[in-house]
């Protein structure tokens, strides 16, 4: 389920999504992993939250910028508050 109206467009904002869905802020049950991807049907990047077994949980689209540069912070995870 991709909400196609609310689109992560700076890494500041793809960095808030990691720390909500981290949290638990969304309610999403058995989160496992997230991951930068692209939609098979019209090549669109995205950031997915996946279950145990790598199935989407939820997706939010993001710019082609966020997608390119946000790998590293998804990769490692979110600066943690101090």
């Amino acid at each position: 389920m991709i909400n196609n109206n609310d689109v992560i467009n700076t890494l500041e904002e793809l960095e808030a999504f990691l720390i909500l869905v981290e949290g638990g802020g969304l309610g999403l049950k058995n989160v496992a992993g997230l991951a930068l991807a692209t939609s098979n049907t019209d090549g669109r990047p995205f950031i997915a939250v996946l279950d145990d077994d790598h199935k989407l949980l939820m997706g939010r689209w993001v710019t082609q910028e966020v997608f390119e540069n946000g790998k590293e912070l998804v990769r490692r995870g979110p600066k943690k508050p101090h």
